[in-house]
């Protein structure tokens, strides 16, 4: 009797982190508001600093600067940015959570025979810190921060430094993230990309298929041909 062979419809995914598998929104709000009270500049709240994250931490930092009408010359962003990460790699990961459903599903794909990446705008060492803290860094076979690449975040460079280290080249694999930084660096890899449904995922402008509820649901099985 003829049977189906079934294989997932990825062997691979790689996830952006902040944003996508945690709402560290809030550690980077604490980091850059003892900076800022410190320089007796403004201090911001949580829902401002997000709108600001997903270019990396200069950029952050820059920007916000820019749009609070701060010095924004590269002297100023410099120490700006070395006081910021200086004070969010003391704590970073207090206030950290996960978005429901992230760990397990992560966990479930994993188990589930998926491989896992990550790709993310954080610097490496304050990656893997957080990783380590959230007890997640197991699940993935490639771990690439901003400057452990030949470029960051949306240059596709990043993104296919991942897929070098997990050796996908010709394999099926997908790319998940909740901005348009995501969306374009998924674009410019030519990769498939997801948006997740929450935090600022919400925003982000995708076909219906292409927008996880949960990211277990990226488990689907395709018909991969028959055996006798």
């Amino acid at each position: 009797m003829a049977t189906t062979t079934q294989t997932h419809r990825y062997e691979a995914l790689v996830f952006d982190l902040d944003g996508t598998l945690i709402d560290s929104a809030p550690d980077i709000a604490a980091a850059l508001n003892l900076m800022l009270e410190r320089n007796n500049w403004p201090a911001q709240s949580v829902a401002t600093v997000e709108k600001f994250i997903g270019f990396g931490a200069r950029r952050l930092v820059h920007d916000l600067f820019v749009s609070l009408g701060l010095p924004s010359d590269d002297g100023t962003i410099d120490a700006a940015l070395k006081e910021y990460l200086d004070n969010y790699a003391r704590t970073p990961a207090d206030r950290t959570r996960f978005y429901p459903h992230v760990r397990e599903d992560l966990e479930a794909l994993r188990d589930g025979g998926i491989r896992l990446g990550l790709c993310t705008n954080k610097p490496q060492e304050l990656a893997l810190k957080v990783l380590g803290i959230l007890g997640i860094a197991h699940l993935f076979d490639a771990i690439v921060g901003a400057d452990a690449a030949p470029a960051s975040k949306p240059d596709p460079a990043h993104l296919m430094a991942v897929a070098e280290r997990m050796k996908l080249n010709g394999r099926p694999w997908a790319y998940v993230g909740d901005t348009i930084v995501d969306k374009t660096t998924a674009a410019g890899a030519g990769v498939p990309f997801y948006a997740v449904s929450w935090g600022t995922g919400r925003r982000v402008d995708v076909e219906p298929s292409m927008r996880l509820a949960r990211l277990r649901d990226l488990d689907g099985m395709d018909d991969a041909g028959r055996e006798d």
